[in-house]
Parts: C-alpha cells; structure tokens; sequence
C-alpha cells in the first residue's frame, strides 16, 4: 500500500512539473505588419507671403519709404477681409558699388497671410494693387489638418490588418502599434479655379500616415 501511494505522489507530481513546465514555455504567436493610410481632400486654403523692397540714398530713407508702401500694402490686404497677417521678415542692407562703396540701402519687409483658398486670386491682386513688389506662394493647405492625419491613421490600421490577414489567414487583437510617420502632404492635380485676376488651381492633396502593427495570431 505504501508503495502504491508512494508511485502515486511520484506520478502527480510529474503531471504538476508537465503542466508547469509546458505553461512556461507558452508564447504568443505574432505577426507584424506595416500599414499605409491617404487621405485625399481638395485644399480650402492658402498661405502667401507679400513683401514691398525699396530703396534709398540713406538707411533711413530706404526704412521710412519702405514702412509708407507696407502700410498700404496691409491696409489693402484688411480691405479684402484678411484677419491674420503676420509680419515675416524686416531687412535692411547697404548697397555697394564696384570698389566697395555703399551708393545706397536697401528695405526689405514681408508679411505672411492665410486665407480661404477661393480669395487666393484678389488676395493677390490687392497685394500688388497696393505697392507689394515681392509675392511668394500660395502654399495650399487644409483647415482641418489633425482630423484628416488621424483618419488617415485609422486607415493605416486597417491597411495594416489586411496585410497580416493575406499573410497568416486569421489574427486576433492588436498587441502594438508603432507611428512611422508624420502628416505630408503631396499635391497633385487640378481642380476649381479662384474667380480672380490671378487664378489659383487649388488641386488635391494626400495627407498620408504609416504604421506598424503586430497583432496575435489566432
């Protein structure tokens, strides 16, 4: 009997030392993937940079003519219903001649303006109206940037999904995700036209996202 019982313990605890040890030695199955998520909007604004260069015999001279043409220059810029100007750059140099000798300044200043991409043109054109020798831009954007990057990330998500189900048939949760990218944009295209003298294609762009994804094979 004692014996009997003695095989017994020896036996249970064989099968308590199998189960431990096969508990032990479990991992999860994974499989990792990347994701690619677009987004494609058409821009509903533009940023322009307008600027007025003049010069003149003194430093002094060049800044006070420069101040008298941006003045105007922004009072047309509020005219045509631009909220947000923003002064990008003030500048002055000398000017020389052949041997090195100043013959003159030179003033240089720059505003930044945003405004809705359909006005792009007339916003332009009251630049220029007004004095502004110098025009950079548009740059097209979109308003609601944040919103268009994070769906584009959703998007990735699910691209990213699809590829681990072509590759092991079946997966379960997600067990990491990892952001490869940040928002960009890339234009292409064309579509409406601002209604102005200088017209403005406003095209499309592709706010874009990548992932990488692991998820738990079922």
């Amino acid at each position: 009997m004692r014996r009997l019982l003695l095989i017994s313990a020896l036996a249970v605890a064989a099968a308590v030392a199998v189960a431990f040890t096969a508990a032990g030695s479990s991992t999860t199955r994974t499989v990792t993937t990347n994701g690619h998520g677009v987004v494609t909007v058409v821009p509903d604004q533009a940023t322009i940079d307008a600027g007025v260069r003049t010069s003149g015999s003194t430093a002094a001279a060049a800044l006070a003519a420069n101040g008298n043409a941006m003045t105007r220059v922004i009072a047309a810029l509020k005219q045509v219903g631009v909220k947000t100007i923003q002064t990008q750059e003030v500048s002055l140099y000398p000017q020389t001649g052949p041997r090195g000798k100043v013959t003159g300044f030179v003033a240089q200043n720059t505003v930044t303006v945003t405004a809705p991409i359909a006005g792009a043109g007339r916003l332009i054109d009251a630049a220029v109206g007004a004095g502004a020798n110098t025009v950079d831009g548009p740059t097209l954007g979109v308003s609601i940037q944040g919103r268009l990057y994070r769906q584009a990330l959703r998007n990735a998500i699910v691209d990213a999904r699809a590829h681990a189900l072509a590759l092991a048939g079946s997966v379960g949760r997600v067990l990491t995700i990892t952001e490869q990218s940040q928002q960009q944009q890339v234009t292409f295209g064309a579509a409406a036209k601002a209604p102005s003298a200088t017209p403005v294609e406003a095209g499309t762009q592709q706010v874009t996202a990548d992932v990488q994804v692991t998820f738990a094979l079922r």
